[in-house]
């Protein structure tokens, strides 16, 4: 048996170019900065987490620089000398050190999987529960741009990748705009792909009710999170006035937000990242209740490296309820693959990698050309 003990902790941060840039409803980027964190124990096993935020801290209130900062000052202290098996104990503890940065506290979660499946010699979903499936369909996630890039974009991906789903950001411009904009792209796709949207919580109530039925009624498959985090019960509102789906984001990262939003009729999909909800067992637990309650989940992305990705796919492969596809694009999104087998994305779909642990090995030369100064 492998001593689990924890002996080191580090952390470095990567600034990974994009192969174009990526835009949200107010921000963008061309680079995805990742804070890396490596556990490692006295017998041996080393586990590897991603700290990510989707461009920064607008999303959640976390950036790679402020996860670094909380990982190394008020969680390494508590993490050393402890079991990497012992992950409810030691969240608990973190819990009582640092509250909340959940983002931070996932890239620690997922590292302690990774050491503890290593160790043991078995993949994550082991620890899981095991496998549902062997592999998630992938949703293409495009930007603001105008509808003719993002329909070249789109059939580019239709002709190389086999991506048949789409997704577009919203919120950048005037609402009448912005949904003009996106029925000539589902118009243009509607024969040969689906297209979902997403207003990273931009409008408001009378916006959403306003707008969105224009959009269903152009084929678009689902909205996502249309309304600010807090406001639940607009989004109760708005899945009831829609024929098409609602799928909380924002508004969703404990399993407490779950189950408000399932018992609330608030959301037809739960959008699951193992990022914004502190790692692989929230992110379980929110599964589990969306399955009792009807409620289909999606494995979500904040633009992940491979280790991010493949701690999710693993999620997604061992949940059951995780039945609405994923969008864990990232590594396709970054012009270095970190990893040194690159994870297989064929047919749409992502593929579970083989090996212990994650089952992936990051290529210690590319990380270190990539490391912050």
């Amino acid at each position: 048996m492998h001593d689990l003990t924890i002996d080191r902790v580090q952390t470095r941060l990567l600034d990974v170019p994009l192969v174009r840039p990526h835009r949200f409803a107010r921000t963008g980027m061309t680079a995805q900065p990742i804070m890396l964190l490596t556990i490692s124990t006295s017998g041996g096993a080393t586990g590897t987490g991603e700290g990510v935020v989707p461009g920064g801290p607008w999303w959640g209130g976390e950036s790679v620089e402020t996860m670094q900062l909380v990982v190394e000052r008020y969680l390494a202290p508590v993490l050393l000398g402890r079991r990497a098996d012992d992950i409810e104990n030691l969240q608990r503890d973190l819990g009582d050190v640092v509250a909340g940065n959940l983002f931070a506290k996932a890239a620690v979660e997922v590292a302690l999987h990774d050491a503890w499946a290593r160790a043991l010699g078995v993949p994550v979903h082991t620890l899981l529960g095991g496998l549902a499936r062997t592999s998630v369909p992938v949703t293409w996630a495009l930007g603001t741009e105008p509808a003719g890039e993002v329909v070249d974009e789109a059939l580019a991906k239709l002709d190389g990748g086999g991506h048949t789903s789409f997704k577009l950001k919203m919120g950048a411009q005037e609402p009448a705009a912005d949904v003009a904009r996106v029925v000539e792209v589902a118009e243009k796709l509607r024969d040969s792909a689906g297209v979902r949207v997403d207003l990273n919580a931009r409008w408001d109530l009378a916006t959403s009710l306003r707008w969105l039925p224009a959009l269903a009624d152009a084929g678009v498959e689902l909205v996502e999170q249309p309304v600010p985090a807090a406001e639940v019960d607009w989004l109760r509102q708005i899945s009831a006035a829609l024929r098409i789906p609602v799928m909380a984001d924002e508004s969703l990262r404990t399993p407490s937000d779950a189950f408000r939003l399932a018992s609330s009729g608030a959301a037809g999909v739960f959008s699951v990242k193992t990022t914004k909800s502190g790692g692989l067992r929230r992110s379980a637990e929110i599964t589990a209740i969306g399955a009792a309650a009807g409620v289909p989940c999606h494995a979500g992305t904040s633009i992940e490296g491979p280790v991010g990705t493949a701690a999710t796919l693993h999620l997604a492969c061992a949940a059951p309820g995780m039945t609405w596809g994923s969008e864990l694009f990232g590594p396709l999104l970054m012009t270095e693959q970190l990893a040194v087998e690159p994870l297989r994305y064929a047919d749409g779909h992502l593929h579970l990698p083989d090996g212990p642990g994650l089952g992936v090995d990051l290529d210690p030369a590319i990380v270190e050309r990539l490391t912050r100064r």
